[in-house]
């Protein structure tokens, strides 16, 4: 059916009026209109393709059938001759869309969307397809583009998983490592601080041993007394026993009478109680002596953190200090009010018989005091002193004297652990250890202990 001429020069203008390339064909595959916009995008001439059957040349190397001559034929296979980028029109009814790349079309191709429909007279039989032309190029590049950054970010977040993953194995190992590292340390820590213990009792072990001789000398001197205080008394209580049946006749009275006045009885009654109470009292000292070193000498790996009195510790202590220092100085504690404190007990210990050693050993020619001075420096926090009238420290050595192995005694008069050990104890407990020192005027070692325990802080 031909259409009016009116309507011909219409369709022409609408034709080449469209910014979108478009074409129609006949019912007889034959090209009708060619607009302008198809002209540029596909680089053929409107009088090289109307009146042809050449619609497929700016696509295709061999001649093949384009979406709109598929619906000229009436061929309702499409997907056939497009597979896997043709379906049907969602707004057109009978149409068909298709997406593809031409790589003959410009210096290095275009991807084109088609979208071809049929034209139907008024009795609604086709009688031709019009088709246009999307150049879809940039979204192509755009989208192929974007599909590279995804994929090649996807391998790199898989390369960065695998390398964190990697990492993450490490991290872990190196943190196995580490714990079985911190576990031997930790055992060398507790095995220096037994050997330092053992050092300062093998150090102290002569004043000791003195300070227990010193009372069994005089309880064994107070038995030897004894004993011959007994053998008077029974040879006292012999001659009365003797004496019961003539005790009316005078020369046996007197002759008891000069017994007692030679031995003083009324002076062994008063004495031989002294004696016995004397020798109860040191052996109680030897006792707490003997329970000192004992509790000292434990080792440590199985104490737990328990409530303690840190003035029952210091004058534990101090009783095994005492032959070390009471020759070099006089020891006065002034003890604050202070409640029981979360620590390791015999750590504490060992704390304050380094601080007091180490006192008593700065002392000069003269004899000096060392006070121990307790109280709280705040609500939470427990204060111990220990304060000596000593030589002091210098400068150039103040800032190492806690470390390991350091000391400024002569060869074979300290290990240098003394003081290392004192500080790594204290900061076991989080607390602090402050120095306050002048020359020639003595040194006072500050220890900040909390009263509480955090068990999370271990």
């Amino acid at each position: 059916m031909k259409l009016p001429s009116q309507a011909e020069v219409a369709l022409d203008e609408f034709f080449d009026g469209h910014p979108v390339a478009t074409f129609a064909i006949n019912r007889h595959h034959v090209i009708t209109h060619w607009n302008r916009a198809c002209e540029q995008l596909l680089g053929w001439t409107r009088a090289c393709m109307v009146g042809t059957r050449n619609q497929w040349q700016p696509f295709y190397i061999k001649e093949r059938p384009l979406l709109c001559d598929l619906i000229v034929a009436g061929d309702t296979n499409i997907s056939a001759h497009y597979p896997g980028h043709s379906h049907p029109s969602a707004l057109i009814p009978g149409a068909y869309e298709s997406e593809d790349f031409f790589p003959n079309i410009g210096a290095s191709g275009h991807w084109l969307h088609f979208t071809a429909a049929p034209l139907r007279d008024a009795h609604g039989n086709v009688v031709g397809a019009i088709e246009t032309l999307r150049d879809v190029t940039e979204r192509r590049v755009a989208e192929n583009a974007l599909r590279k950054s995804r994929d090649s970010l996807e391998h790199i977040v898989e390369k960065r998983t695998a390398q964190l993953a990697q990492a993450n194995d490490k991290l872990e190992d190196d943190i196995r490592q580490l714990t079985e590292l911190n576990d031997l340390l930790s055992t060398a820590q507790q095995q220096l601080v037994q050997s330092e213990k053992m050092a300062s009792i093998g150090q102290l072990a002569a004043g000791v041993a003195h300070e227990i001789n010193n009372p069994i000398g005089y309880i064994f001197s107070n038995v030897g007394t004894l004993q011959n205080y007994l053998a008077q008394l029974f040879e006292m209580l012999d001659a009365y026993q003797a004496a019961e049946a003539s005790i009316a006749q005078p020369a046996v009275t007197s002759q008891l009478r000069a017994m007692r006045e030679r031995i003083d009885l009324d002076f062994l009654r008063e004495d031989i109680p002294a004696l016995m109470r004397e020798s109860g009292e040191g052996l109680v000292r030897v006792r707490h002596i003997v329970d000192d070193l004992k509790d000292f000498s434990r080792a440590d790996s199985t104490q737990e953190w328990s409530r303690a009195d840190l003035h029952q510790g210091i004058d534990s202590t101090l009783n095994i200090v005492a032959n070390e220092v009471k020759y070099r100085a006089d020891v006065v504690k002034a003890y604050g009010d202070i409640p029981p404190i979360d620590c390791l007990p015999l750590q504490i210990n060992q704390v304050v018989l380094n601080l007091v050693v180490n006192a008593a050993q700065a002392m000069g020619e003269q004899r000096g005091t060392i006070t121990l001075r307790t109280g709280m420096a705040d609500q939470q926090t427990v204060k111990l002193e220990v304060e000596d009238t000593g030589n002091g420290i210098a400068p150039d050595t103040l800032s190492r004297i806690f470390d390991p192995f350091f000391t400024t005694k002569a060869v074979g008069k300290g290990t240098g652990l003394g003081l290392s050990l004192a500080y790594g104890i204290v900061q076991k407990h989080k607390g602090r250890i402050e120095v306050d020192t002048e020359l020639g005027r003595g040194t006072c070692f500050r220890v900040l202990l909390p009263v509480r325990h955090n068990e999370e802080q271990t």
